[in-house]
């Protein structure tokens, strides 16, 4: 997609961080948003803000991502009220900072299911209505930095990251034909309160192995203040996606830990000439995936 004026996009999580910055930055396109949310003060604030745009057009929506016939019911409201939805935003998240060795089932249902399960939920629902319609469209998937970059303290997270760039990246592929571009937003530290997220955790999933008390969330608040501003990570999201990128770095303070990361990959290569019957295989699956790649930076 080139233009984004008139065209109507769903946004999970999108009234407070880094999804209200990206709702923001799609009204400014002149986008209708749908935006869903958790808690009521979140909401509020939101569209204070998102109102005061001029023809702001903005519909609400409770929802949990994780409750299946809650996301498709939303499906549905959305396009009641605004028609053919044309651009995905999977921007709900939730963290939790703390040793991976003492994670607890609860811990990584709750990551796992908000945060690639909610993504997963949503993708069902609506992808078929944008497949329906036929006139195009964006996905923007939110991982994190912790999607190409593991940690000692983020291991859950990580690896709900991680999961979430792999699904993009094999959905980038698979909708190209069907004109719709995917991207991958991979923001680093930002001001945001996604910090907060375990003190709202549901009750059936909070026998967690991570203590969170009032000091340990007061420094992480410290540390996210420092983070950019949210406003400015929806801005490069929205212009990534013109460019119809498939990763989208909003932090440049990254770079030279991705390419070192990238050259580490290359050395642990055997050092040996392929299998010429393996070959056979893998250039049959290089050609599809070309072709592919044409097709979706075509878009």
């Amino acid at each position: 997609m080139r233009d984004f004026n008139g065209k109507v996009a769903f946004i999970t999580g999108g009234v407070s961080g880094i999804g209200l910055g990206i709702a923001k930055a799609f009204r400014s396109a002149g986008m209708k948003v749908a935006i869903t949310y958790r808690r009521q003060e979140h909401l509020d604030m939101a569209l204070e803000e998102l109102r005061s745009q001029e023809g702001s057009t903005v519909h609400a929506l409770r929802l949990d991502v994780t409750d299946r016939r809650a996301v498709k019911a939303a499906a549905e409201e959305t396009e009641r009220v605004f028609g053919d939805i044309h651009v995905l935003c999977n921007n709900a998240g939730v963290n939790l900072l703390g040793p991976m060795e003492e994670a607890t089932y609860d811990d990584w249902d709750w990551m796992l299911g908000v945060n690639l399960g909610g993504v997963i939920n949503v993708l069902m629902e609506f992808l078929p209505k944008l497949l329906r319609h036929g006139n195009g469209g964006h996905v923007l998937n939110v991982a994190s930095m912790a999607s190409f970059i593991a940690g000692t303290r983020y291991g859950v997270y990580a690896t709900s990251k991680f999961a979430v760039r792999g699904l993009t990246e094999s959905l980038r592929y698979s909708l190209a034909r069907h004109g719709i571009g995917v991207s991958l937003l991979c923001p680093g530290l930002t001001k945001s309160r996604i910090y907060e997220a375990p003190l709202h955790r549901p009750e059936h999933l909070s026998n967690s192995g991570v203590h969170v008390d009032e000091a340990f969330t007061r420094r992480l608040a410290e540390v996210h203040a420092v983070g950019m501003d949210a406003d400015e990570v929806g801005r490069r999201a929205l212009s990534g996606m013109l460019r119809n990128d498939l990763y989208i770095f909003s932090h440049p303070e990254f770079r030279d830990e991705v390419r070192e990361l990238g050259e580490a990959v290359l050395q642990s290569f055997p050092d040996e000439e392929p299998d010429p019957q393996r070959m056979t295989y893998e250039r049959t699956r290089i050609q599809a995936k070309d072709e592919a790649k044409r097709l979706a930076d075509a878009i």
